[in-house]
């Protein structure tokens, strides 16, 4: 019995903060991904790299969910996504994991319940849920879909080192800074919700900016004013930055090849770490074979023929 799954990575958040102690992001969901195969077996034993400590977890604990225990399993990972960035490594690891093991059960995990398994492992971002999704990250109470993703460039520039998420979670004082920049998370919000509704990418961008800059006092990027302006010069409706990571995003309306521009005037100006990508719609992808070719397949989809499926199978 085997399964395989993708999910996004990110790059970073197009909003984070605190409302009311409501832990939250809105997610930013790019087009590169974790892709994890999971072979079942009857050995009672996971194999997985060494290294892939939560996946480990995801697998066990999917099994569990199950009421399959004692079920062995062989796990392989590849993913394009660079890990310690702020760009949901961990997170599309786990989510992709638990859905391929789901898969190679013959049935399927809903998104809210990927997420609890996710959630028990470590704060994870909301990329298990399609399109645009505010996410409570650390306890889940909050999961809403704000709208699917319109049609973004993003060039992600890597400021370089990493942060390990848990940690930086754990941190006492991160209650304190929160509360320090809740107006300006509540009028980012206000103004992305309203851009993608209306389908205002600038809106978009000036949200994201304001969420950007409005986290420096907790976790300072020195480049950022700079990248806002090369993102200004090259055209761009703003930027975005991962709020626990390394990485900034430069925004861009697609079609126009802004992006291209910006990457020449970031070479120009020393940078080297970056790389073109597209905002995207979130969500899980299971591998499904159709008329003898293989596609991924949307979770929502999968869910539904699946369950039509077990339903025939039982009566």
């Amino acid at each position: 019995m085997q399964g395989m799954a993708r999910a996004n990575g990110t790059c970073g958040e197009l909003v984070q903060g605190k409302i009311e102690q409501l832990n939250f992001l809105v997610t930013c969901p790019v087009n590169i991904y974790s892709v994890v195969k999971v072979t079942l077996n009857t050995s009672g034993i996971i194999r997985v790299d060494k290294n892939l400590s939560k996946v480990r977890m995801a697998v066990e604990r999917t099994l569990r969910f199950f009421d399959r225990p004692e079920t062995g399993a062989e796990v392989s990972v590849s993913s394009s996504i660079p890990p310690g960035k702020g760009m949901a490594s961990s997170t599309a690891d786990i989510a992709a994991a638990c859905a391929a093991v789901a898969a190679a059960l013959g049935t399927f995990l809903t998104p809210p319940e990927i997420a609890a398994i996710a959630l028990s492992i470590e704060p994870t971002d909301g990329i298990m849920f399609a399109g645009i999704t505010m996410f409570d990250h650390v306890q889940g109470k909050v999961a809403r879909v704000l709208g699917k993703a319109p049609e973004l460039d993003i060039v992600i520039v890597d400021l370089g080192g990493s942060v390990d998420t848990v940690l930086f979670n754990a941190n006492l004082e991160l209650d304190k800074m929160n509360r320090l920049k809740e107006h300006r998370v509540i009028s980012a919000l206000e103004k992305l919700e309203r851009g993608l509704i209306s389908g205002d990418c600038r809106l978009l961008g000036e949200a994201a900016t304001e969420s950007a800059f409005a986290n420096q006092h907790i976790l300072y990027k020195p480049e950022l004013e700079e990248l806002y302006e090369i993102s200004r010069q090259a055209g761009g409706i703003g930027v975005n930055v991962a709020h626990s990571g390394t990485v900034v995003g430069l925004l861009f309306d697609s079609g126009q090849n802004l992006a291209g521009k910006a990457m020449r005037l970031l070479a120009e100006k020393g940078f080297r770490n970056f790389f073109k990508t597209e905002l995207t719609d979130g969500g899980v992808e299971v591998l499904r074979e159709r008329a003898g070719e293989t596609v991924w397949q949307k979770l929502d989809i999968y869910m539904e023929e699946t369950y039509g499926r077990l339903q025939k199978s039982t009566g």
